[in-house]
């Protein structure tokens, strides 16, 4: 029976043997199957990467006006941009309209680097361009009421754009060439062309009422409406390696689609396979490879040939069936690792909305000192995604996330020591422990304390309508090491802003200024899968300019 069987289907089978030819990967020891899913997690902290956040929370932009770049303490401001930093002192304005516009150019390099082993880029750079970040004010004050509406980027505001992709993207891709080659492929490159451009903006519209109950105190109540948006767009596609195989199209040690290469092992473990079923039929699906030589069905060389091609995942004692049964599972994950090193696009979009009330009470002590209390409420914001792209599998179109901007109490106070200079201070915390972020991690678990900042600023006044300002902000996070990623990190900042005021005549002002951002290097270990280091770092700088009127 089992020579019929041997002299029956022996062409068709030695073929399909001989294609096989070395290992194919059996005791690969890496996952790649899952690499869709550990890039998803780039695309799905992509709401943080687009965010400018050159001064603020997580989540919040303060940097709302010209005069804030010059001189970073606005808080207890006696003048139109109160709309947003001080809306109980519009209280205090003087009779008539009075009006700012103003807009911010803001550029930041994003740049980490990665010690993961094998890795063909060490240091990954991304920029943030923002050209236009542009805040209007108006405000109408009659007798002790003050009517002000605000409109601005209360987050976000730029676009990131790392056109290399990032190392959460490099190292999936990484392991190939050593894992393959301890499986028994020789594999030395591998190359990949992995780019993301996401951008996010938070628009804010803001309307309060003001009132003096005295010549000392104001108070004000308002709120401001929230739009959000955020647009993604990815792709890693491309993937290439260069395994000393003879099933390599290209040639052994030619670079090769990985896509193309994993096919190939698969097909062919997929002809091994098949080309066992006439013996099993044949009734020798209980005997080993040593019985079925013995028996004159296949040959020594055969025998060695269906058991290297099964590497380490061969035992003696593996019978027909149990060999067969090796090569389909062995024809499913090179099919599995063909498809996880496919090519990947996303191009998704998400929008929302929410309202956080605006409370606050100014304290005007005297014409040189002035106080000033505001708090924000939290906005409870639910994203819903419009998804045209979607191979990752993130962003299925039309489901929700939550996405809420904190509450913010903030404190300041204004003193002119002397006629021609007057100081300044203020302090912001961000209640962040309280905010849906929608991250995968409830907040008690990767924020350890609320965001604050502080700021400190100078004016002198030069006279002939001009004064020249400068002033320090601090930023002070308070995220874990749960939180710090490649993906989504949030770094301590210093800030010095200077720049000048001109008055052209009683109606008419001017506000330039430049402030430079330096953020708190950070590095994070790994110990999974392997030992390594990165290092997180930024750098920014912003230059604005704004005119305010009043009528």
């Amino acid at each position: 029976m089992f020579a019929r069987l041997f002299f029956y289907y022996f062409c068709g089978f030695e073929k399909q043997i001989l294609r096989v030819g070395r290992k194919i990967g059996t005791q690969i020891n890496f996952n790649i199957i899952n690499m869709r899913n550990r890039i998803a997690k780039f695309i799905m902290a992509a709401l943080l990467l687009p965010a400018t956040a050159m001064a603020g929370g997580l989540v919040t932009n303060t940097n709302q006006s010209a005069s804030f770049i010059r001189k970073p303490a606005q808080d207890a401001v006696l003048d139109v941009t109160g709309t947003y930093y001080n809306p109980a002192g519009l209280a205090f304005l003087s009779e008539g309209f009075h009006l700012s516009l103003s807009n911010q150019t803001i550029s930041q390099t994003r740049t980490i680097g990665s010690t993961f082993p094998g890795l063909a880029t060490t240091e990954f750079e991304g920029g943030v361009s923002a050209p236009l970040f542009p805040t209007v004010y108006a405000a109408y004050k009659t007798g002790p009421l003050a009517v002000s509406f605000g409109f601005n980027p209360i987050g976000g505001g730029g676009s990131a754009n790392f056109e290399d992709g990032l190392p959460s993207f490099e190292q999936q891709v990484a392991v190939l060439p050593p894992s393959l080659t301890a499986a028994g492929i020789a594999t030395s490159q591998y190359s990949m062309d992995a780019a993301f451009d996401g951008s996010s903006l938070n628009w804010g519209i803001q309307l309060n009422v003001s009132y003096a109950l005295n010549d000392m105190i104001g108070v004000s109540v308002g709120a401001r409406y929230i739009i959000a948006n955020n647009s993604y767009k990815g792709h890693l596609r491309d993937i290439r390696i260069n395994p000393m195989h003879p099933l390599n199209a290209e040639g052994p040690g030619n670079m090769i689609s990985a896509p193309q290469f994993f096919t190939t092992l698969a097909a062919a473990a997929t002809g091994a396979a098949n080309s066992m079923q006439p013996i099993i039929d044949g009734g020798g699906a209980f005997l080993t490879l040593d019985e079925l030589v013995a028996f004159g069905i296949i040959t020594q060389d055969q025998a060695n040939q269906l058991a290297g091609g099964l590497g380490a995942g061969y035992s003696s004692d593996m019978t027909a069936s149990q060999v067969q049964q090796a090569y389909q599972s062995n024809a499913a994950t090179m099919n599995g690792f063909a498809a996880s090193t496919s090519d990947m696009q996303l191009d998704a979009s998400q929008s929302g909305s929410g309202i956080a009330p605006v409370f606050g009470i100014n304290f005007k002590i005297s014409d040189d000192l002035n106080v000033a209390v505001k708090y924000e409420h939290k906005a409870a914001i639910t994203l819903t995604n419009s998804t045209t792209i979607d191979d990752v599998g993130m962003y299925p179109d039309g489901d929700e996330v939550a996405s809420d901007m904190p509450a913010m109490l903030a404190l300041g106070a204004s003193y002119r020591l002397i006629p021609e200079l007057k100081l300044s201070g203020g302090i912001h915390y961000y209640f962040d422990k309280n905010a849906d972020y929608g991250r995968a991690l409830p907040n008690d678990e990767i924020i350890d304390n609320n965001f604050w900042e502080a700021a400190i600023g100078v004016e002198y006044y030069i006279g002939n309508g001009l004064s020249i300002s400068t002033g320090y902000l601090r930023t002070q996070t308070g995220v874990n090491e749960l939180y710090h990623s490649d993906l989504s990190h949030s770094l301590s900042t210093n800030s010095i802003g200077a720049g000048l005021r001109y008055q052209v005549n009683p109606n008419m002002a001017i506000n330039m200024g430049y402030m430079h951002t330096l953020y708190e290097t950070h590095t994070k270990s790994f110990t999974v899968p392997v030992s390594f280091n990165e290092t997180y770092d930024r750098v920014a700088s912003t230059f604005a300019i704004g005119l305010d009127f009043r009528f």
